[in-house]
């Protein structure tokens, strides 16, 4: 258990200073924006405390709303998508998930994406229309969810990629 709680404590603090050192001061035409911090969720044990879960989500999204001055819209974000995270890893998985024995190092790249696509997607569509929050601008909120979501989703699958792979 130690050795989980510290892989996801490094983990927690490597993506945070990703996101606030590196991708915070990325800003493409306006709407595209990554956000891989959300990875520390995707890649958090199944089968860990529900409650330290959404605390530690929570803190995240908390630590990334400091750095940006953002007045917790990134920790709301956070804490749904770690809440909603079982329908998703049911989803996404199947009964792998049922049976928690999910190993997403062994598992196969379409259930991956699906998975990291659907919790980026939900992540920023909350994110943005918390931050805009207007109705009237419905469309601004849906381009930048469909752009910074492919972003975000391209990092975040390459980042999977790099750092799943077993050395030989």
């Amino acid at each position: 258990m130690n050795n989980i709680f510290s892989v996801d404590s490094i983990r927690f603090i490597v993506l945070v200073l990703i996101q606030v050192l590196v991708c915070n001061n990325i800003n493409f035409f306006g709407y595209i924006n990554p956000y891989p911090y959300i990875l520390f969720i995707a890649l958090f044990p199944v089968k860990s405390n529900r409650v330290v879960f959404i605390l530690a989500s929570f803190l995240l999204g908390l630590t990334n709303d400091m750095f940006l001055d953002s007045g917790g819209i990134h920790a709301a974000a956070c804490v749904f998508i770690a809440y909603v995270r079982p329908v998703i890893l049911k989803f996404s998985f199947g009964t792998i998930y049922e049976h928690h024995t999910i190993k997403f190092a062994s598992i196969a790249f379409g259930s991956k994406l699906t998975y990291i696509t659907l919790l980026v997607t939900l992540h920023h569509i909350i994110l943005f229309s918390l931050q805009v929050f207007s109705v009237s601008k419905i469309i601004f909120v849906l381009q930048k969810t469909l752009f910074s979501s492919m972003f975000t989703i391209l990092l975040s699958m390459i980042i999977t990629i790099i750092f799943s792979q077993k050395p030989k």
